[in-house]
């Protein structure tokens, strides 16, 4: 599916109470309260895309759903992408447009999740695209480039302090690194370094301040 296809489909569901057009099974299900990918899920599977393990979600993109409150504030961080399998490249600081980051970040689609109330009256709101190619988001691309070589030299920096020396959170003004794990935890091993430089598995994730943009900068187009 194309990432212009699944906006159009998405766009048809925003702001409508999920008990509208969810059954009573989905709205009732507990695990769409306490997983909190599960709201993620019950989109893809409504709008005909398939829930599999490739790359990107989409032929051309990735889709990112987060929570916010009733008018779009961001309730959390988002996840991007897990690190372990990429760190020596991190470390490396492999150039930003090569990375399995950028691939993920280039052309991406954003539905905030408002979820105020009981599980029947959480609604998608309006969509936004975000297409780091284009003119307008020129800015953003840039100030996510830099943010991720402030996030590598850091993590050397981190490292370098001392021989057993390990990887704390690290921020960009939009995205950070921090631990992602749950037990049995996936300690990370750098070839780089060779030694573990984490107890648990971390992942990149976008902070507060990137969902804040881009919805401020959609509305100001409008």
């Amino acid at each position: 599916m194309k990432l212009k296809d699944a906006k159009e489909k998405i766009d048809k569901l925003a702001n409508i109470p999920f008990s509208d057009y969810l059954s009573e099974e989905q709205v009732g299900d507990a695990m769409m309260i306490i997983n909190k990918g599960k709201t993620g899920q019950i989109l893809e599977l409504t709008i005909g895309l398939d829930l599999s393990n490739t790359p990107l979600d989409f032929e051309d993109g990735e889709l990112k759903t987060n929570k916010c409150n009733r008018v779009g504030k961001p309730k959390e961080t988002m996840f991007i992408t897990q690190t372990a399998s990429m760190i020596d490249e991190l470390l490396d600081r492999k150039p930003f447009e090569e990375t399995k980051l950028h691939e993920k970040l280039k052309h991406l689609l954003y539905v905030p999740i408002s979820k105020d109330g009981p599980a029947s009256e959480w609604k998608y709101l309006p969509c936004v695209e975000v297409d780091l190619s284009a003119p307008e988001y020129e800015e953003l691309s840039a100030q996510l480039e830099e943010d991720y070589y402030r996030i590598c030299d850091s993590m050397n920096e981190q490292l370098s302090q001392s021989e057993t020396a390990t990887l704390h959170t690290v921020s960009g003004k939009f995205i950070q690194i921090r631990t992602k794990d749950s037990k049995p935890y996936h300690p990370i091993y750098s070839q780089k370094y060779k030694r573990i430089i984490s107890d648990k598995n971390r992942a990149f994730y976008f902070k507060k301040e990137f969902m804040n943009y881009i919805v401020s900068s959609e509305k100001s187009r409008k």
